[in-house]
């Protein structure tokens, strides 16, 4: 059985994992499966609302759901040869994950995003095979998940490089890729991208990082928000915001990647951090 060596971008080892395929007797299009997440988000929802009846949430506030894309689990997962079976099945899964998710929770209080990683990376030729129409197929992926949002749910793209041991699996030369992946979705999806988040590396404060967000087209009814906020570092926090915003006249403040990895002990400085970056941001 083949497996898959994921290294980050300094070379570090992360972990091997085998890559899996459907075994010969099983035909792909009678696979179903549950994927976990329209209960997990349930469970949430529940102490979401009860924080929300004590005020420690404020009413205004809206209940996020993240979810993975169907590439993801097939570029990290599954072997090369397998991957054209399994995405449409997991797709489905996702999709019916999706559904009993917007209707167990009111449109008015939900928030969708899609964690788009993988796509990213095979923009960024980290795998070792990727199919010769492959933006074609991302953009299409891409828009046909946002599209699955009802227009009255909150819905938006975190694009990323992957942090699975804090650190990028692979470092970003710049902001170009992933704004060439968001414009070719805009014009493709049939609904409004409510926010876009986009991250930056700590120690990128130069122009030729920030200039491609000037390429940026079609979002002017988008929240983008710019994961520059980073552990410890409030004074570069502010320099980055000052770096972004001589090509981003308006953007939201955020951290580079989730935190579900992170080490809990950061969570007080890391929300401290948040309110010194926006209110300085507010103040430029």
């Amino acid at each position: 059985m083949p497996s898959f060596a994921l290294h980050q971008w300094d070379g570090k080892l992360i972990r091997e994992m085998p890559l899996l395929r459907f075994r010969a007797d099983v035909h792909p299009e009678t696979v179903t499966f549950e994927t976990g997440y329209a209960e997990a988000a349930r469970a949430s929802w529940d102490v979401f609302r009860a924080l929300q009846a004590e005020r420690v949430v404020p009413a205004s506030v809206r209940f996020q759901v993240c979810l993975p894309t169907p590439m993801a689990s097939a570029y990290m997962y599954v072997s090369h040869k397998a991957r054209d079976a399994y995405v449409p099945v997991y797709e489905r899964a996702l999709r019916r994950a999706l559904g009993d998710i917007v209707a167990s929770i009111p449109a008015r209080h939900l928030s969708i995003q899609w964690d788009v990683c993988q796509e990213v990376l095979i923009y960024e030729n980290f795998f070792a095979e990727r199919p010769a129409d492959y933006k074609r197929r991302i953009i299409a992926e891409l828009a046909r998940l946002g599209d699955a949002v009802p227009a009255a749910v909150e819905m938006g793209y975190h694009l990323c490089y992957g942090s699975p041991a804090d650190e990028h699996l692979v470092m970003p030369r710049d902001m170009a890729v992933m704004v060439e992946m968001a414009n070719d979705v805009r014009r493709v999806l049939g609904r409004p991208i409510d926010f876009l988040h986009l991250p930056v590396p700590k120690d990128r404060t130069d122009d030729a990082y920030f200039r491609p967000l000037a390429e940026l087209k079609g979002f002017g009814d988008t929240a983008l928000y710019l994961g520059l906020v980073h552990h410890d570092d409030q004074k570069g926090d502010l320099v980055r915001i000052d770096a972004a915003l001589r090509f981003a006249p308006g953007f939201g403040v955020a951290s580079e990647c989730g935190w579900g990895r992170t080490d809990p002990q950061r969570v007080p400085g890391l929300l401290e951090s948040h309110r010194v970056a926006a209110e300085a941001l507010n103040g430029r």
